[in-house]
């Protein structure tokens, strides 16, 4: 266990080492029996979280307010259309006057080829720990929590293998960055990743990389497959959601008509058949109900989407502690 991980930024969970990831684990679970006994742990008290919106949020606001709340501190809700942000805030402005007002700052910026930098030039002129609520690139927070449940429902991860599977979805062009930080994090806990996507629909080449690292390292595998079917069979984890093809074009009408090709890849209950008896379905949420998955899956006995999604407040709570205490 690594005790020191005061004034951490949490932007990608590539920058926490394994102990360090380990130490966020071990502080989630207690502080989820913390809750569920009813005792107090108000760690933060009297700290104040900001949390910065670029874009519109369910269950991130909701269990990042409530986790601050628990820890006996108060979470600010800040709109940036609400800001001067646009009127010409910098990034360095934000860092430093945030970082003198607040005990942490929060942001959500999943603008293509934007949120990433915008978080990381608050962070280096902040004075406290920056916390990455959902970038283009990363989703580390929800990651957490992914992991979390996995430990839960399946016991040790080794051996274990999760499909990350993209899937049809006609709301919008959904980020990248919840399938980049699922094959970034899950082999380096020793599962094997099978990445499966239509050729369109690739990630960053850094991402990539990293990931096939990671793998060696940890003696795990990782596969990349463009069978949906092929990546489903014999898995113990379904992990299938939409994401956009930004790395193929950034022209919405070519981005729909590739899209709607693949309309067909939905979790249905006979693909779900195809994965192990005991395999999880899991989604971050929102889904595109009976589109990207079939309401037979997604309401059935072999999801556990609604325990993923408690999860975000209790790995957030594990973060939020031990960054700004």
């Amino acid at each position: 266990m690594q005790t020191y991980l005061r004034g951490r930024d949490m932007i990608t969970t590539q920058e926490f080492t394994r102990d360090e990831i380990d130490t966020i684990m071990d502080v989630a679970m207690d502080l989820k029996r913390k809750r569920a006994l009813g005792l107090p742990h108000a760690y933060l008290r009297d700290k104040v979280l900001a949390m910065l919106f670029f874009f519109s949020s369910t269950r991130t606001r909701g269990s990042f307010e409530a986790g601050m709340a628990q820890l006996g501190g108060h979470a600010a809700f800040i709109e940036s259309r609400t800001t001067q942000i646009k009127h010409g805030d910098t990034t360095t402005e934000m860092g430093e006057i945030f970082g003198r007002y607040f005990d942490g700052i929060s942001i959500r910026e999943v603008t293509w080829g934007q949120g990433n930098r915008y978080q990381r030039e608050v962070a280096a002129a902040s004075r406290v720990p920056v916390l990455n609520m959902q970038c283009e690139i990363y989703h580390p927070h929800q990651i957490l929590a992914d992991l979390q449940t996995i430990i839960e429902k399946k016991g040790d991860p080794r051996g274990k293998t999760i499909t990350v599977s993209w899937a049809y979805a006609s709301s919008y062009s959904k980020p990248q960055s919840v399938p980049n930080s699922l094959i970034l994090l899950m082999n380096r806990y020793g599962m094997n990743v099978r990445l499966v996507h239509p050729p369109e629909f690739k990630l960053p080449a850094d991402i990539m990389d990293q990931a096939r690292e990671n793998a060696r390292k940890h003696h795990s595998n990782f596969e990349v497959m463009d069978d949906f079917e092929a990546g489903i069979t014999d898995t113990d984890i379904v992990y299938a959601k939409s994401w956009g093809p930004m790395l193929t074009t950034l022209d919405p009408e070519e981005d729909k008509r590739i899209t709607n090709q693949y309309s067909d890849w939905i979790v249905d209950q006979r693909r779900m058949d195809m994965a192990k008896d005991d395999a999880i379905y899991m989604h971050p949420l929102p889904a595109d109900r009976n589109i990207e998955v079939a309401d037979e899956v997604i309401d059935g006995p072999n999801s556990v989407v609604f325990d993923q999604a408690e999860n975000r407040l209790h790995a957030q709570k594990a973060v939020m502690a031990l960054t700004m205490s």
